[in-house]
């Protein structure tokens, strides 16, 4: 089995190349249970909606088309983000995953102490992932 090392993770979001500023990058595929239990049987569940979320640290950038000039906007908004492993193409090795419709709620523009180097951390939620292999 062939173990993974993010180096060169491909990250989009609102169609924004924003990867050379990320250093991490957190994906979680969600499908809600939904119990539809009956009288006389055991417990019986049903996938129901999907939650999805992305968590990206980002490193703070102000310069224009970077990542405050993209992301302040978005706060309140729906928008949509794309993870690839790499930044190759994309391939069955190399799934490019994209959120549709995914909403950020809050952004913290400054964050860090003296000599730190300034972060902002996203979570967006929700919306539809589907993935791609060719």
């Amino acid at each position: 089995m062939a173990q993974l090392v993010l180096t060169n993770a491909d990250i989009t979001v609102n169609g924004v190349v924003l990867s050379n500023r990320a250093n991490s990058v957190e994906l979680n595929y969600e499908v809600e249970s939904v119990e539809v239990t009956a009288f006389g049987g055991n417990r019986s569940f049903v996938g129901g909606l999907q939650n999805n979320t992305i968590t990206i640290e980002f490193m703070q950038d102000f310069v224009a088309a970077n990542v405050e000039a993209t992301i302040y906007p978005l706060v309140g908004q729906q928008t949509s983000v794309t993870v690839r492993p790499s930044a190759a193409a994309t391939s069955a090795t190399n799934p490019l995953y994209t959120v549709t419709g995914t909403f950020l709620s809050s952004h913290t523009p400054v964050s860090g102490a003296v000599g730190e180097l300034a972060m902002t951390s996203l979570t967006f939620t929700g919306g539809t992932l589907v993935k791609t292999t060719a």
